[in-house]
């Protein structure tokens, strides 16, 4: 199996933000998000399929119904989802495509055939959390109470019910950077720095895809397995002994 997707999610606040951005300036042109689906109208300087892809909320009910959303919910008397077509076109750029999504589009794409690794960024504690809200200045009371009862709700759920791969408490932003990294050394077998070996991860997916259509999936199985560097196919011998 080919993992081409990472979903990362968090609490507002738990320096999600922060490590995504960090992930991204250390490794230029190997992750990308996946642009979401909104019914809203733009905001001045917002470009279609570059901040959101604006469409009408006919158009987006219309596609929820015919399965094309790998998750959506709706703010403000608006919908905003993930669509299959936005986690292609992220794999044709050649890229691994990081989806950020509330615990609610987590257990959606789980519902789905979509092979993905979970991370969830935590805070330390509550109590940190709201400091760090509090530290914002863009908080109401009425507000900060809802991100923190919600932050408290999310974290007991997702802890209970087992539901990530990964769980990174960012006490400290370079531990948490590493834990992350070091996760996806492991999902994809290979070091981040090495771009190309990352790289070639979606085109084998792609590939494992049209093969798994005719009787050449064997060795195609064959194939992955020698283009695999030679410490992780030690790895994967001593581990079958």
């Amino acid at each position: 199996m080919v993992i081409n997707v990472i979903v990362i999610s968090g609490p507002s606040g738990s320096g999600k933000s922060t490590l995504l951005k960090k992930l991204f300036d250390e490794h230029p042109g190997t992750f990308a998000f996946s642009v979401s689906h909104t019914t809203r109208s733009p905001r001045p300087g917002e470009k279609d399929g570059v901040d959101y892809y604006f469409v009408s909320r006919e158009d987006m009910e219309a596609a929820i119904r015919r399965g094309e959303f790998l998750e959506y919910a709706e703010f403000g008397g608006n919908l905003y989802g993930t669509s299959l077509m936005a986690i292609k076109n992220v794999q044709k750029t050649n890229k691994i495509c990081i989806l950020d999504l509330e615990l609610k589009g987590v257990k959606s794409v789980m519902k789905t055939n979509l092979q993905a690794r979970f991370v969830l960024i935590k805070p330390p504690s509550l109590d940190v959390l709201e400091q760090r809200l509090r530290d914002r200045g863009t908080e109401t009371t009425q507000s900060l109470s809802r991100r923190l009862e919600r932050a408290a709700r999310d974290i007991e759920e997702a802890s209970v019910q087992q539901l990530f791969d990964c769980i990174i408490v960012n006490d400290d932003l370079q531990v948490a950077y590493a834990q992350l990294t070091e996760f996806l050394k492991q999902v994809f077998a290979v070091d981040c720095k090495f771009t190309p070996w990352l790289n070639l991860y979606p085109y084998l997916y792609s590939l494992e895809n049209h093969l798994n259509t005719c009787s050449y999936l064997p060795y195609f199985n064959i194939l992955c397995i020698c283009l695999l560097p030679e410490d992780f196919r030690n790895h994967l011998t001593s581990d079958s002994l």
